[in-house]
C-alpha cells in the first residue's frame, strides 16, 4: 500500500464527509454486494476469510471518530462480526453494535453478503475487497483445489488518498438542474422494511437487443427504467415535472487513481415526458416484431413502443452530451468545491449535522431515481466454477423510495430494485417489458412482496 501504510487516522474523502452528517435509520447510505455460492456457507471458515482480506486490504480494518470540524478515520483492533443474516438489505450499520466495523458481513444458505457504509468506499473498491473476501474464503474451504500463493503473488497497490482533490479544478462552473424531479407517489411501508427484487436477465438477449438501438446497456435499461416509471407511477399522477434518473460514474475510468476510498461522480438524466410524448406521436417508424421470441403472455398492444423509441434516443442523446471528461469535471468540481469551502470547513460539526439534516429532504427532490450499474465482476479461474451470481443493493431513501443497481456474472446481469413502496407497479411493468422484447429474466426476491413473475 502505497499511502495510508501503518497510518492509524486518516481524513474522510471530499464525497465522505456528507454521509456522516446524514445517515441514520431513514438515510443509510449503504449498499450491498452479494455472491451467491453453489454450496452452503460455512461461518467459521468466512469468520477466518474476513479476517486475512483486511490485513491485506487495512483501509477497511477502521472505524469512525467524532473530530470538532469533520468525522474521521481511525485503526480498529478488534474483530468483526459474522453473523447470518437476520435483518433487511442495506439497514444503517450501528457502530456501537458492530465491533466500530462500517461494513457489515452476513450469510445465509449459500448467500455472503457485505453491507458497506459509503463513508468508506465506493462500489467499484467495494467489489475489490469483497472479491478478496471470496476468494480467500473458497481457497480455505478447498485447499486441494486452490493453491492460494499463486493468487497472493499478484501485487496488491492501492491507496487512500483523496483522488478529488488531486483531480478537480477550482475554476470549473457546475452544470446542475434546477428543476425538481417528479417524486414517486404510494403508500410506503413501515419503516425499516425494505423490499428487493433481482431480475436476473440473459445477457446474450439484453445484448442483442442493445444492438437493435445502438446503445449501451446502462442506456438501454435506463430507458426501460424510465419508461416503466412512466407506465406505472408516472401517468395516473399527471404530473408535470420531469422524470430524473441519477447515474453514478466511476471517475476511475476518468483519471488516474488507485485510491481505495471514494472516487465517483454522477450524470442526471432529465427526462420531459410531455417533450417525449409528443415526438413519440411523430414517430411513424413501423415495430415488426419477431413474434416467436416473445412470451406467448405478451400483450404488445398494452405498450406503447414509439414512446419507448423517443425515450431511448433521449438517453443515449444525454449521456453522449454528459459523459464527457469536461462535463465530468464540472460535477465534480462543484462538489468538491462545496467540501472545500472555507466558511463550511470552520463550522462545528454538531452545527453541520443540524444544517445538512435540514436541508437533505429538499436536496433529495432533485432526483427521481438512482440507477447504479458496476458493470462485469470479473473473477478468476477456477474460482468461478463455485459461484452461481453476484448482487449488488443499495438504500432507498423516503424521498428516493426506489433505487435501482445491477452487477453482471458470466452471462447474467442481476439488476435490483430496492423499495420502500407497498406496491411492485414499477418492478413488474420492468420485467414484464424486457419479457416483450424477447429477453429471458428470472426474477428471485427476498419476498417482502408479492411475486411479479
Amino acid at each position: 500500500m502505497s499511502e495510508g501504510e501503518n497510518l492509524k487516522w486518516r481524513k474522510l474523502d471530499n464525497s465522505a464527509k456528507i454521509f456522516p452528517l446524514s445517515a441514520g435509520r431513514k438515510y443509510s447510505t449503504v449498499f450491498r454486494i452479494s455472491a451467491v455460492l453453489k454450496e452452503k456457507i460455512n461461518q467459521k471458515i468466512l469468520e477466518k476469510a474476513v479476517n486475512i482480506a483486511l490485513e491485506k486490504y487495512d483501509s477497511f480494518k477502521v472505524k469512525m471518530k467524532y473530530g470538532f470540524f469533520w468525522y474521521y478515520l481511525e485503526e480498529n483492533n478488534k474483530e468483526p462480526i459474522i453473523e447470518e443474516e437476520k435483518d433487511y438489505p442495506c439497514k444503517y450499520i450501528e457502530p456501537s453494535k458492530n465491533n466500530d466495523y462500517l461494513f457489515k458481513v452476513t450469510y445465509f444458505d449459500t448467500k455472503i453478503n457485505i453491507d458497506i457504509f459509503h463513508v468508506l468506499t465506493d462500489g467499484g473498491s467495494g467489489v475489490v475487497f469483497f472479491r478478496e473476501i471470496i476468494y480467500t474464503y473458497l481457497e480455505l474451504l478447498h485447499p486441494t483445489v486452490f493453491n492460494a500463493n499463486e493468487r497472493l503473488t499478484r501485487k496488491i497497490d492501492y491507496n487512500t488518498e483523496d483522488s478529488y482533490l488531486k483531480n478537480y479544478m477550482k475554476n470549473s462552473k457546475g452544470n446542475s438542474s434546477s428543476k425538481k424531479a417528479y417524486i414517486l407517489k404510494g403508500k410506503k411501508m413501515r419503516l425499516g422494511a425494505i423490499s428487493a427484487i433481482h431480475e436476473i436477465i440473459d445477457m446474450n438477449d439484453l445484448k442483442k437487443e442493445c444492438e437493435k438501438y445502438d446503445a449501451t446497456v446502462t442506456q438501454y435499461l435506463t430507458a426501460v427504467l424510465i419508461y416503466s416509471i412512466y407506465e406505472a407511477n408516472y401517468k395516473k399522477a399527471k404530473s408535470k415535472k420531469p422524470i430524473k434518473v441519477c447515474i453514478p460514474v466511476n471517475l476511475k475510468k476518468y483519471f488516474p487513481s488507485k485510491t481505495m476510498s471514494n472516487f465517483f461522480s454522477y450524470i442526471t438524466l432529465e427526462a420531459n415526458m410531455k417533450g417525449l410524448i409528443e415526438k413519440s406521436k411523430n414517430n411513424k417508424k413501423e415495430i415488426k416484431e419477431n413474434l416467436n421470441s416473445i412470451d406467448n403472455n405478451c400483450k404488445l398492444i398494452n405498450y406503447n413502443f414509439n414512446l419507448f423509441d423517443s425515450i431511448v434516443e433521449f438517453v443515449k442523446n444525454d449521456f453522449k452530451e454528459k459523459l464527457t471528461e469536461e462535463e465530468i469535471i464540472k460535477t465534480m468540481s462543484a462538489n468538491v468545491r462545496l467540501g472545500t469551502n472555507i466558511f463550511i470547513k470552520v463550522i462545528p460539526l454538531e452545527l453541520k449535522k443540524a444544517l445538512v439534516r435540514l436541508s437533505y429532504l429538499e436536496i433529495r427532490k432533485y432526483t427521481t431515481i438512482t440507477f447504479s450499474n458496476i458493470g462485469r465482476i470479473g473473477i478468476i479461474g477456477k474460482y468461478k466454477d463455485y459461484i452461481e451470481e453476484f448482487l449488488m443493493l443499495i438504500a432507498p431513501e423516503p424521498v428516493e423510495k426506489i433505487k435501482c443497481s445491477g452487477c453482471t456474472f458470466e452471462n447474467k446481469m442481476s439488476f435490483t430494485f430496492t423499495s420502500i413502496l407497498n406496491d411492485n407497479n414499477i418492478e413488474k411493468t420492468f420485467y414484464e417489458f424486457l419479457k416483450c422484447r424477447g429477453i429471458k429474466v428470472k426474477i428471485e426476491s427476498n419476498g417482502v412482496l408479492d411475486d411479479i413473475s
